[in-house]
């Protein structure tokens, strides 16, 4: 996940720039799409632990060169984050009393301003060297054993209790206690008044992000027309029938699908991610839904991506051009493209080859047939 992680933060880095890259991970949606791309189950809250550690990882021992830095993280981590910001201030001159700051104010907006009934546990700064940030942070709620994830971005940020989430993930669990809600105004100027009556506002969510209970990733929870696309790039037309993939020759249909849904992570626009699920047909899940993580897959997205960045860094842009043109031409094929086929049957072909692209889940490697057979 590291790995796979930093080729594609890389690949924004080269393509857009540091900004872009702040801007992405203030997006719920986009942040869930991209830790289902990197295997994470898609529905799980165990995705903002584990793509935050996994980036921080990988990025911070080469923030110099990229110009992104993570700070904080999960329970202990979380409280070092104002000492990591001002080492990172002393070393890029930015203001470290004001970064500092807003890494506690933007956790005591969610842990107290707005009383939802979710504790915050995870608490992750992201910022560049440029100065814009962002902030991932997730509470857990012990009523109702269920996350909320909150997204904050300084590029829009007026005020840290006037509305300033970019988006908020999580179940709607009915009226809450939101004192940065507009409708809050007169009751943030009054508060030293108030004694007996509390207000009660809807939470204003700017984003709305809810995933389901089921584990498994099910029609309804993917765009159809979509994944159908993209499913017709790599089992019908191979990368030398389009003039553009033709530095793509000689991948298999298989990695040629993952990477098609690591190039939408990477080029999509916004709209695109509101199905997260979907990108969990790149390298499945750990938990095996839709299918286990095709490790050997995984392992060649991960080469194309690293090789296509580091020809791009010396003005070579071929490759990545070729790898941008894979999620351009599925989403051309979208306009006429009629879904007509058989979503279940889709997942249990890939559960069925796992074993030959090196499958495997949180309970093991996957298995040929014959051999599974000799377990009964």
């Amino acid at each position: 996940m590291a790995t796979l992680g930093l080729a594609i933060i890389e690949s924004i880095l080269v393509e857009y720039g540091k900004a872009e890259v702040i801007r992405r991970m203030s997006s719920p949606f986009w942040f869930q799409s991209l830790g289902a791309v990197m295997g994470m189950d898609w529905h799980s809250s165990g995705i903002t632990t584990s793509v935050m550690g996994a980036l921080k990882k990988s990025i911070n021992p080469l923030s110099k060169e990229l110009g992104i830095y993570i700070c904080g993280g999960k329970g202990k981590s979380s409280r070092e984050t104002p000492n990591e910001l001002l080492r990172i201030a002393d070393k890029t001159g930015l203001n470290g009393t004001e970064l500092v700051r807003a890494s506690k104010l933007s956790a005591k907006v969610d842990n107290t301003a707005i009383q939802d009934g979710f504790q915050l546990y995870l608490h992750s700064f992201i910022l560049s060297s440029d100065g814009d940030w962002a902030v991932v942070q997730q509470g857990m709620s012990d009523a109702s054993s269920t996350a909320r994830r909150y997204h904050w971005h300084s590029e829009n940020l007026k005020s840290f209790i006037e509305e300033p989430h970019t988006g908020i993930c999580g179940v709607n669990q009915g009226q809450i206690l939101n004192l940065t809600s507009n409708e809050a105004e007169v009751t943030r100027q009054t508060m030293m008044g108030i004694t007996a009556e509390s207000p009660k506002r809807m939470i204003s969510e700017i984003q709305k992000l809810v995933m389901p209970d089921h584990h498994d990733v099910k029609a309804k929870d993917v765009d159809l027309k979509r994944l159908g696309s993209i499913l017709w790039l790599a089992q019908e037309k191979q990368p030398a029938d389009f003039e553009e993939l033709l530095l793509l020759e000689g991948m298999g249909p298989r990695t040629l699908q993952s990477l098609a849904l690591v190039s939408e992570v990477i080029y999509g626009t916004p709209s695109r991610f509101t199905d997260p699920a979907r990108y969990s047909f790149a390298h499945g899940g750990k938990d095996g839904h839709p299918f286990p993580v095709p490790v050997n897959v995984y392992d060649e997205t991960i080469s194309v991506l690293q090789k296509a960045v580091e020809k791009a860094k010396i003005g070579e842009s071929d490759r990545q051009q070729a790898i941008k043109s894979l999620h351009q031409i599925a989403r051309n094929a979208e306009q006429d493209f009629i879904p007509n086929m058989n979503f279940e049957k889709v997942i249990e072909k890939e559960r069925a080859e796992s074993w030959r692209h090196g499958g495997r889940t949180i309970f093991g490697k996957e298995k040929p047939p014959g051999d599974q057979l000799k377990l009964f």
